[in-house]
C-alpha cells in the first residue's frame, strides 16, 4: 500500500515513522509512505497557503489554489488510483470499520488540514472521503493522519506478523478486549483469575469472551447494540446487569441458571 500525505509540518511524521510497527512495515516494503510539503504548491514568494474568510470570522482558512495543485500532483506520481483522505473535526470518526475499509484501497492520499479549516471547494470537488480522530479540537490533522496510518497498516497482511493478533483486539466483533496478566501469577497480593492458570482451554475462552461482554457493557455500552452477541449472551448480560449495575468491570460473574 502506498501512502501520500500533504502537510505543511513534514517534521511532525519524523519520530512514529521511526519506530516499531510501522517501521517494520517500511523496511518490509508492506507500506510506502510520502511525504509531501504543501507549501511546494504555492505560487508567491512568501509560500503562502492560507488566507482570511469571506464574511469575516477569526482564524485563517487553507486556500484552494495550493491544495488542488498539490492533490492533482501527486496523484500522478503513481499509476494507483489514490483514495484522497481529509482529516478534519467534521469528517467521519475514525473506527476499526473505516480503517478496514481504507486498508483495502491500493493508495491512500492524506490531506493534513490546518487552521481554521480549508475552503469548502476543497471539501466538495477535490475529497473522498473525511475522517475525524474523534470529538476533541487538535493543531491540526498531522496526528490524527498518523493515527489512521497505524490504524491502517495494522490491517496490512504481514505487519503484524499474523493474524491471530488482531482477532481479539478492542472492537473487534464490536467488543472491548477482555483483561490480560501476565507473570508473576501473584503481585502485591493481587493473584491472576484461576481460570486463567487451569488450562481447561475451552473455559479459558468462555471467561474471556463474557469478561468482553461485561467490559463492554461498563465502559462502552453503545457498542452493545451492534455487537455481534447470540440471543444467549444478550440474556447473559441482562442478568449481570440485574446484580452489578454499578460495577465498571468484574472479573467474578454470576452464573446463568
Amino acid at each position: 500500500m502506498r501512502i501520500d500525505v500533504l502537510t505543511l509540518f513534514p517534521g511532525i511524521f519524523a519520530g512514529p515513522l521511526d519506530e516499531s510497527i510501522l517501521r517494520r512495515a517500511l523496511e518490509a516494503g508492506l507500506i510506502d509512505i510520502a511525504l509531501h510539503d504543501l507549501r511546494d504548491w504555492a505560487t508567491d514568494k512568501h509560500r503562502t497557503v492560507d488566507d482570511y474568510t469571506f464574511g469575516g470570522g477569526p482564524g485563517m482558512l487553507m486556500k484552494p489554489e495550493p491544495l488542488f495543485a498539490a492533490v492533482e500532483a501527486v496523484r500522478a506520481l503513481h499509476e494507483a488510483p489514490a483514495v484522497t483522505v481529509l482529516l478534519t473535526p467534521q469528517g467521519q470518526p475514525l473506527t476499526r470499520d473505516v480503517a478496514a475499509e481504507l486498508a483495502g484501497a491500493p493508495r491512500l492520499l492524506l490531506i493534513c488540514g490546518r487552521y481554521e479549516g480549508v475552503d469548502e471547494r476543497v471539501r466538495e470537488h477535490l475529497v473522498d472521503r473525511e475522517v475525524s480522530a474523534g470529538d476533541i479540537v487538535l493543531s491540526g490533522g498531522e496526528l490524527p493522519a498518523l493515527m489512521l496510518i497505524d490504524a491502517v497498516t495494522r490491517l496490512v497482511p504481514g505487519a503484524l506478523g499474523g493474524r491471530g493478533s488482531l482477532d481479539e483486539e478492542s472492537f473487534e466483533h464490536g467488543l472491548l478486549e477482555y483483561p490480560q496478566y501476565t507473570r508473576p501469577a501473584e503481585f502485591r497480593g493481587w493473584a491472576v483469575p484461576d481460570v486463567l492458570l487451569s488450562g481447561n482451554h475451552a473455559e479459558i475462552e468462555r471467561w474471556r469472551r463474557r469478561q468482553r461482554l461485561l467490559r463492554t457493557r461498563a465502559r462502552r455500552p453503545d457498542l452493545l447494540a451492534n455487537a455481534h452477541l447470540t440471543s444467549e449472551e444478550r440474556a447473559w448480560l441482562e442478568t449481570q446487569l440485574e446484580t452489578q449495575p454499578d460495577t465498571l468491570d468484574a472479573t467474578e460473574e454470576r452464573p446463568l441458571d
